[in-house]
């Protein structure tokens, strides 16, 4: 069942608990701490062992919210944190910085109530941070056994490269994994950070499968409802998270949503179920990050068939990328 992260001996399981929606969410559907426990139980119970979040994610408190659920059996579990957005409002407070980052994990540590990390990732480029400082600080981290393996997320192909080749530079640890935007309505990674991450050692856990619920039915037009998660963040003050749903909601993707209801009918199942088994099977991929905010949600991500082979074709053909690159909510930071 298990997989191995890139080219590591790390092994994750195909599906990833995401726990962005575990605490108070400005953006984001709230998902409560008792509510988060039972998840994270009926989870690990159903086999799978990967759990990821990020300092960002609801101040911290979805950090808090694992710590406490993985009392007593921390080492049971693959667990991923993220850094680089801010965390106050002083200029050494976010970024890829060596005071930055060694004080981001720290804190992590602390709301996890662990010792170490599995897996540490930045969370984007930062073009203000020399890259040999950044690589040359996280291996710091995997010397000190706070951090296992190092990845990145929302690099794109040129960073990933760049900065493989700083940890060589510095004599450091390279990047094991990446975490992209992947879904049938978001496939511009496999122009390029794909064959780079095959080349270069890393594997890649798809975040946003369902495409933020565009194939889930959820949507019907392009005008979504207020209080839908894309309608949210088309009505919020932040340029970068309007363009990204925006991009989500085009006749195209919805078209796209649409078949794959029909399929989903035809086979005697959900959407969800055959759009994160289509994500599932791609051989690229490493692990699919799921964001269930309760049990019902969970039970039909856990939901495993296997797609036969003209439908996976069919949703080949239907979906095929454009050439247009695509680097996910935060943009192509340069």
């Amino acid at each position: 069942m298990y997989r191995t992260l890139g080219r590591s001996g790390l092994k994750v399981s195909p599906i990833s608990l995401g726990a962005m929606n575990f605490g108070d969410s400005a953006w984001f559907a709230s998902c409560d701490a008792a509510q988060a426990r039972r998840i994270i139980d009926r989870f690990l119970d159903a086999g799978h062992n990967t759990i990821d979040t990020a300092d960002a994610y609801t101040g911290g408190e979805s950090e808090q919210v694992i710590g406490r659920a993985l009392r007593g059996r921390r080492d049971q579990v693959a667990v991923s944190t993220k850094a680089f957005l801010p965390q106050g409002d002083g200029p050494n407070q976010r970024g890829l910085s060596r005071a930055h980052l060694t004080r981001a994990l720290e804190a992590s540590l602390r709301r996890l109530e662990t010792d170490y990390l599995d897996l540490y990732y930045c969370h984007q480029w930062d073009a203000g941070t020399p890259i040999e400082e950044t690589m040359a600080t996280l291996d710091g981290f995997v010397r000190s056994g706070k951090v296992r393996y190092l990845g990145c997320s929302n690099f794109t192909a040129a960073q990933i490269v760049e900065s493989q080749w700083a940890a060589q530079r510095v004599g450091g640890t390279p990047f094991t994994a990446l975490q992209a935007q992947y879904s049938l309505v978001a496939r511009a990674i496999e122009a390029e950070i794909l064959p780079t991450c095959e080349r270069h050692g890393l594997g890649v856990t798809a975040w946003s499968p369902l495409g933020s619920g565009v194939l889930t039915g959820r949507y019907r037009d392009t005008s979504p409802a207020a209080d839908s998660r894309l309608g949210r963040l088309l009505a919020s003050a932040a340029p970068t998270a309007q363009r990204w749903a925006g991009d989500l909601l085009t006749d195209r993707n919805l078209g796209i949503a649409g078949e794959v209801a029909r399929i989903a009918s035809d086979l005697g199942t959900t959407s969800v179920a055959v759009a994160l088994a289509w994500a599932r099977s791609r051989p690229d991929i490493s692990s699919i990050l799921i964001g269930p905010r309760t049990l019902e949600q969970l039970e039909d991500n856990l939901t495993a068939i296997e797609l036969p082979v003209d439908i996976t074709e069919r949703l080949e053909a239907l979906s095929a990328p454009s050439n247009t690159p695509v680097n996910g909510m935060f943009g192509n930071a340069s």
